[in-house]
């Protein structure tokens, strides 16, 4: 399977650095806060922060599912990819996707009973069900994208080019020349349930939030804001992501400048694995404290 890649000529060395930068720099946040929360056992008593660490392993594995053969086909002259390493582009892409939506309506979910129930949070909350909740997100989407994916792998294909820097179920159906119904349903489903469902439940949470801040004082307000403020960024953030990378598949973008077409394709899969663990650091008071002690030797 031949993939029309990224054919950048004499800046493939410049590409190749910046895009290495941010594939190292997410790789080092990330794994960074992710020792954070690991090595400090009161934050394991605090399930936010087992949803965040899930939610930053979740952005280590979308992250490495495109940067590694992002960087080798930059510095390559002959742009291809077999068929089976493209199917598993396409499950890990997909299945990060899904997983990062998932886990974002799970947390809102936390910040709704922490809000509206405080006094009850901790009997609602347990380990155990954090425990629930964190794996279910992962069951969901990997069994999700399973599906997906074993939809298309026994599909005839009579193309060879695929206009994308990565694999995506969308493009590789448009290769096919056999009956491709029963993948268009399951992904018509496969859509309605990982949009609906989650947008559902983060919707419902929030405008329950929202009647408890306009009736709450104003100490309630402020702690909504603070803990709130940080996973609406990131969702709005992934969200405007897929958008663009939806847009980017779905309709003709030939008159837009290379380079803009690629990275509103690469956005959710670039800028929301950096974004979401700065944007947490920087808003969260015992993470950045913790990461200060960490760099000044405190600890």
């Amino acid at each position: 399977l031949l993939g029309a890649y990224l054919h950048v000529g004499n800046l493939r060395y410049l590409y190749f650095m910046l895009s290495a930068l941010v594939y190292i720099i997410t790789v080092t946040v990330n794994t960074s806060l992710i020792v954070v929360i690991c090595v400090n056992r009161s934050f394991l008593h605090e399930p936010m922060y087992l949803f965040l660490c899930s939610l930053f392993v979740n952005e280590l594995y979308g992250s490495s599912g495109l940067f590694p053969f992002l960087l080798l086909q930059i510095l390559s002259d002959v742009h291809t990819v077999s068929a089976s390493l493209c199917f598993l582009q396409n499950f890990c892409l997909y299945s990060y996707g899904t997983g990062e939506f998932v886990i974002l309506a799970v947390m809102s979910y936390d910040r709704y009973l922490a809000i509206c129930y405080p006094l009850q949070y901790n009997s609602r909350m347990t380990t155990k069900r954090v425990v629930v909740l964190i794996s279910l997100s992962w069951l969901y989407s990997l069994l999700a994208i399973t599906v997906l994916t074993s939809s298309i792998v026994h599909l005839q294909l009579c193309g060879n080019i695929i206009n994308k820097v990565y694999c995506d179920n969308y493009s590789i159906i448009k290769l096919a020349c056999s009956d491709t119904t029963a993948n268009n349903i399951y992904g018509l489903i496969y859509a309605t349930f990982t949009i609906s469902c989650p947008s559902s439940l983060i919707f419902y949470t929030y405008m329950k939030i929202l009647k408890v801040c306009f009736s709450g004082s104003k100490q309630t307000r402020q702690k909504a804001v603070s803990t709130c403020a940080p996973h609406l960024a990131s969702l709005f953030n992934f969200s405007f992501g897929c958008f663009f990378a939806i847009v980017h598949t779905r309709f003709n973008m030939n008159n837009f400048p290379n380079m803009l077409r690629i990275f509103l394709s690469l956005y959710f899969l670039t800028c929301q694995p950096l974004f979401t663990p700065v944007m947490y650091g920087l808003n969260m008071s015992k993470i950045r404290i913790i990461c200060k002690s960490l760099v000044c030797g405190e600890m």
